[in-house]
């Protein structure tokens, strides 16, 4: 177990915080306003990623089908929960949106798919690959109406998913796989390129949204709100995955590499939104900085728990 602890600290974390670190860096001592950076996630790297890996996943239609189908049961689990925690502890809209928007949204992508890649190889990424779709599919649709409709009505919040490209990006890439149609060599290398963007700068997002955690928006957080969102992420979710994944027969590396993508920290996705959206900021970075650095202790236990499973 401590071996693979440090091999997942040297090899993975050690690697992604390079651009954490310089994200800080950039927010720390050039006050630096994430704002036009977050308008380019949202509108060239995000559809350009979603469109690329379709294009390029090989996975079985059963594992497909299965990837799918756990991410919207865990999303409706995930989503109950911080409906019903938000009641109990009290919170207002923006905090129940933002709540909500830690306990849908994981890390899955910059942060899951190296770790998943060290621990499971080459099957286990190709397996990721479709969950990670998926998830980035949830951001740009129902993660975007969780967190719009702290604002928004009901009408403006469906209004605004649609104006986003990556619901697009992806019906044009399954259009393409499904029907064997090609775009141009140079068109797919150039997407390519921008695809390959999007890690370093969503990891550089999030080292300057570390930084906020000691500004007024984050300092201000409610304790309430904070713990239950981190015991939601850090606690329930590795749980609820577990259960969900069980019950619907999911077994092998697929579930393996399921469970730890569901079990991974609160998504950047996530404070991009709530920035957007005025969906609770503060608490939703909060939760994002002290639920990644937990998880460098929590995950690489995971890893050995399931693969002592298989």
């Amino acid at each position: 177990m401590l071996q693979t602890v440090g091999s997942t600290l040297l090899g993975v974390i050690v690697p992604l915080s390079v651009p954490v670190a310089f994200g800080a860096l950039l927010a720390r001592f050039r006050a630096w306003d994430t704002k036009h950076l977050l308008t380019l996630y949202l509108y060239v790297l995000s559809p350009a990623i979603i469109f690329d890996t379709l294009r390029n996943a090989r996975i079985s239609m059963d594992e497909l089908y299965n990837t799918i189908g756990f991410a919207l049961v865990n999303l409706l689990l995930m989503w109950g929960v911080a409906k019903v925690a938000g009641m109990i502890t009290r919170m207002d809209s923006a905090e129940t949106a933002g709540l909500t928007l830690i306990s849908t949204l994981t890390n899955s992508a910059n942060y899951g798919l190296p770790l998943v890649l060290l621990a499971f190889g080459q099957l286990g990424l190709d397996k990721a690959s479709v969950y990670v779709i998926t998830q980035m599919i949830i951001v740009n649709t129902v993660g975007v109406y969780f967190a719009a409709r702290s604002q928004f009505s009901v009408k403006s919040a469906v209004k605004s998913v649609f104006a986003l490209p990556a619901v697009y990006a992806a019906a044009l890439a399954v259009f393409l796989k499904i029907f064997g149609f090609h775009l141009s060599t140079g068109l797919e290398q150039g997407i390519s390129m921008v695809a390959d963007a999007y890690s370093p700068v969503v990891l550089t997002i999030l080292g300057a949204q570390m930084v906020k955690v000691g500004r007024p928006e984050a300092t201000r957080v409610r304790p309430a709100a904070f713990w239950t969102g981190t015991v939601i992420r850090l606690l329930l979710a590795p749980l609820l995955a577990f259960t969900a994944l069980k019950l619907l027969g999911i077994s092998g590396v697929l579930f393996s590499v399921l469970f730890i993508q569901a079990s991974m920290p609160v998504a950047v996705n996530a404070v991009v939104l709530a920035e957007r959206f005025d969906a609770a900021p503060g608490l939703v970075s909060k939760c994002i900085v002290w639920t990644t650095l937990a998880s460098f202790l929590t995950l690489p236990v995971l890893i050995v728990i399931v693969q002592a499973m298989n």
